[in-house]
């Protein structure tokens, strides 16, 4: 079982937990989605750096996760280091945090809410509001309008290569793929709300209903009506 909620701390953050009772058919297919993730899976504190395709995770009986995704480019400012020193890995946080993580650890496994106790430490952690500055978030708003890069470092008075280095720190990935992750997201959205994958390629800006499908093969390993069936 599955489930989130906005985090009351952390501006655009979720909390989440996935408890599974008994072992399921197949791996967890997590999606890249642009956003890192603080995760206790009930011994350690791991970080989950950003996706650039398909992560999976085996379904096994008993297991439980409780986790806090930060908003895409934010989780840099929580833990001190680039996103784009943890894409595509799962790293255990002592490896960030070597003085403080195992005392860190024992408090969350103390604590009778795991989902709570996440929030408050990324919330101490942060030397401030947990906010993205003003390059990132003008990344994340044309990424998501799908304005040409060269667009965006212009109205930010910025190279292209200098708009690129801002982006692998805030979100792991260079504009063209936080694009791609973000469109993928919002075509996911329209396809699990049963709308015609030809109007899903259309709303959510690919050429065609191929490219939406190769898209979707590319980054989540799967074709897409797989992917639905899957929930």
């Amino acid at each position: 079982m599955y489930s989130e909620w906005s985090s009351p701390l952390l501006p655009g953050a979720v909390l989440w937990t996935r408890r599974r009772a008994v072992a399921a058919p197949g791996p967890v297919r997590v999606l890249p989605d642009g956003c890192m993730d603080l995760i206790w899976d009930g011994r350690q504190l791991l970080v989950a750096g950003p996706d650039t395709a398909a992560h999976l995770v085996p379904g096994r009986a008993g297991e439980e996760y409780t986790g806090l995704r930060f908003a895409p480019g934010t989780a840099p400012l929580v833990l001190g280091v680039p996103a784009s020193e943890l894409t595509d890995q799962r790293v255990p946080l002592d490896a960030l945090w070597p003085r403080s993580a195992a005392g860190i650890a024992e408090r969350i496994g103390s604590a009778d809410d795991p989902a709570a106790a996440l929030e408050a430490l990324a919330a101490a952690a942060a030397p401030g509001p947990v906010r993205r500055a003003a390059v990132p978030e003008a990344l994340l708003r044309a990424a998501r309008r799908g304005r040409p890069v060269g667009e965006t470092a212009a109205g930010l008075g910025l190279g292209e290569r200098q708009l690129r280095r801002h982006c692998l720190a805030a979100f792991g990935y260079g504009p063209k793929t936080l694009e791609r992750v973000l469109r993928l997201g919002g075509a996911l959205d329209r396809a699990r709300a049963g709308r015609p994958f030809a109007l899903v390629a259309a709303e959510s800006g690919y050429a065609d209903q191929a490219h939406l499908s190769r898209e979707v093969r590319a980054l989540t390993g799967v074709p897409l009506t797989e992917l639905l069936a899957r929930g």
